[in-house]
């Protein structure tokens, strides 16, 4: 019974894996423009977790490109301008280096014709697309599209290459609009959780915490009764949340969608956030305050004194003033942080997070004033606070920088710049931590505090880490911050390389080639299992694709582990199947294919019907281990970022290989 029901689950597991993915779905329409001019609308419904890629693309290196087969014709049509799409989402891809737009839930692109004849056209055009997902990419693929067009014939146009920024405008009386998918709550989280401890950060700096007994003292004294005081706190921290989250709303409707969009690759905007930071940063490390006008500060005081809710939401709005030296640049980042993820609520998010951990504080202890008590006195810890998230805006800053040469490809702040950068930041706040470098403001200390002491040991142990990343290292812990591997003066580590120096050589066999991390891969199956069964190895099929974002991710994560790369170079054979290479085949090795009724015309074609039809699946990427007979040796793998796994996968086949 045990092993009936064991394999019942594999069975299960097998049909939930192994399976023929179709998600997006096309649907065609066409829009009046006038009587000999229409626009010939195609719109992708894209099932959850998945993406569509752009018509734009930022290189020839990454994922496919969507395109259309619509083409001139005299006699009956002309094509105005090109093929339009929406918003979609911008961002720079670390995989693949390169700037990528793609869709979300929803894409529609619209072609302007102008008519030539009277009759009704019937247009039969083909798209071109690609779609991921977080653990999946499918190969290209083409699905055919008709429209249905009659009106009254124009006259022929000789410049029919207007103007065009390849994106469609919202546009109320259209039918038929482009829907932005929101970001994920996951990401909206990260910028909450974000925004809440850096407003405790803010709590610990000399404008703010000084700030907390003189408001509690007032409100002890203003208030009759200790209901009132209760009362009187809770509008208080509410009137900071609505401060707060008003600025939010603010830079969200200054900027708008399309901007927010941009910031994240937007070479100007990424080098005045670098320049921003830098200078928030020089500011907190004492070299000048950062200062709103006295004015302000004065005339908000004056409605303080009006009493009643009024008086303290102008009292809410005074601490927001007068502590603005010290809040000022950690609102900024987080504000530049958020909205440079594209999201036009990110910002509002973020000053809620912000704003409600400044308010909690302040209310609890207006509410309960005995709890001051507890509270450390002021000092010169907090001038410290201060200078540590100077540093830590420092840092931060490069990153925007980094960014800025991405996406220029000027290779001037390379993964070993910017990793030396954060070693001399991050040692300098270790030696700030130890006492051994004074700055502006900071008090005498007549010796170094336990706390002081551990948290500059955990800093120096940080920085050390950061050293063997000049030499190669991946360091995991920051990944995302430096700039890739690939973007690096040695991308095999210093004074390292594949045809010389230290890097120790393989010998290819016939009719292979060097892969990831130099591994030795075959492009053909009858060539790859030959070697196999010459050597004695067992092979590991591998359906891939130049454009497969996950492909790229599970090499960069998983192969790159010492013991899963030992075994892909020294105990397998490795066959990667491309099923986006766009080769064609020659003539006589055409076909339709059997399982699908498409026509095998390229090299990709065939691998991709080769998965579909031996395997089920048309998803990568996809692994599979296979002995000399082409059987399986054990269950497939599919997208897996979990390095164990992966490698219990492998050893599991070699093992029933050998056995």
């Amino acid at each position: 019974m045990k092993k009936i029901l064991l394999i019942l689950i594999a069975l299960m597991s097998f049909n939930i894996q192994a399976q023929i993915f179709n998600p997006v779905k096309w649907t065609t329409s066409v829009e009046k423009v006038s009587d000999s001019q229409f626009d010939l609308v195609a719109k992708a419904t894209i099932e959850n977790h998945w993406h569509l890629y752009s018509q734009f693309l930022g290189g020839d290196d990454g994922p496919i490109p969507t395109t259309f087969s619509f083409k001139d014709s005299l006699n009956t049509f002309q094509l105005i301008g090109k093929t339009t799409e929406g918003e979609g989402h911008t961002e720079h891809d670390k995989v693949f280096n390169m700037v990528i737009k793609y869709f979300e839930k929803e894409a529609v692109f619209k072609q302007r014709i102008n008519l030539l004849t009277d009759k009704e056209l019937v247009l039969n055009e083909v798209v071109n697309f690609m779609v991921c997902d977080d653990s999946n990419c499918l190969p290209p693929t083409d699905v055919n599209l008709k429209f249905t067009v009659k009106g009254v014939a124009g006259t022929l146009l000789k410049d029919t290459n207007l103007p065009t920024t390849g994106e469609i405008k919202p546009d109320k009386k259209a039918t038929e609009t482009p829907v932005e998918a929101p970001k994920t709550n996951k990401g909206l989280l990260s910028i909450f959780l974000i925004a809440f401890f850096s407003g405790f950060a803010a709590l610990l700096t000399p404008c703010v915490f000084p700030m907390i007994p003189m408001t509690v003292s007032f409100f002890t004294k203003q208030s009759k009764t200790k209901a009132a005081g209760i009362k009187n706190a809770l509008i208080y921290g509410f009137s900071i949340v609505i401060i707060y989250v008003a600025l939010g709303w603010l830079v969200s409707f200054l900027f708008g969608a399309d901007a927010l969009n941009a910031l994240s690759t937007n070479v100007w905007f990424n080098l005045l956030f670098f320049l921003l930071l830098v200078v928030f940063a020089v500011s907190f490390l004492g070299a000048f305050e950062i200062m709103l006008p006295n004015a302000w500060a004065n005339k908000v005081d004056a409605q303080a004194d009006r009493g009643g809710m009024i008086g303290i939401f102008f009292m809410a709005l005074a601490l927001a003033i007068v502590s603005f030296s010290c809040t000022g640049p950690i609102v900024g980042t987080l504000l530049v942080q958020a909205a440079s993820g594209g999201n036009q609520v990110g910002p509002i998010v973020g000053m809620f997070g912000f704003s409600l951990a400044i308010a909690l504080p302040f209310t609890l202890f207006a509410a309960f004033p005995g709890w001051l008590n507890a509270l450390p006195k002021s000092g010169g810890w907090l001038n410290t606070v201060k200078v540590a998230l100077g540093f830590l805006e420092l840092a931060f800053a490069f990153k925007f920088l980094s960014n800025a040469d991405l996406v220029l490809d000027l290779h001037l702040l390379e993964r070993e710049t910017f990793i030396a950068i954060w070693i001399a930041v991050f040692g300098a706040l270790a030696l700030y931590m130890f006492g051994k470098i004074k700055l502006p403001h900071d008090s005498d200390m007549p010796h170094l505090s336990v706390g002081r002491m551990s948290l500059g040991l955990i800093i120096l142990t940080f920085t050390i880490y950061l050293v063997p990343g000049l030499w190669g290292a991946p360091l995991k812990l920051i990944s995302g911050f430096p700039p890739p591997m690939t973007y690096s003066e040695s991308p095999y580590g210093v004074g390292y390389s594949r045809a010389g120096g230290s890097v120790e050589t393989a010998i290819l066999p016939d009719g292979a080639e060097f892969g990831p991390h130099d591994i030795p891969i075959f492009l053909d199956y009858d060539a790859g299992m030959a070697y196999a069964i010459k050597v004695g190895k067992p092979v590991m099929l591998d359906f891939t694709g130049k454009a497969c974002v996950n492909c790229r991710k599970m090499e960069e994560r998983v192969w790159s582990d010492p013991k899963v790369l030992n075994i892909l170079k020294n105990e397998v054979v490795l066959i990667s199947l491309y099923v986006d290479f766009q080769k064609e085949l020659p003539l006589d090795q055409q076909y339709i294919s059997k399982t699908t009724g498409n026509k095998i015309r390229t090299i990709g074609n065939k691998w991709s019907d080769f998965q579909i039809t031996k395997y089920k699946a048309n998803a990568q990427p996809y692994y599979v281990l296979l002995n000399h007979d082409g059987e399986n040796l054990n269950h497939y793998m599919a997208y897996n970022a979990d390095v164990t796994a992966y490698l219990n996968w492998l050893n599991e086949g070699l093992t029933n290989f050998k056995g």
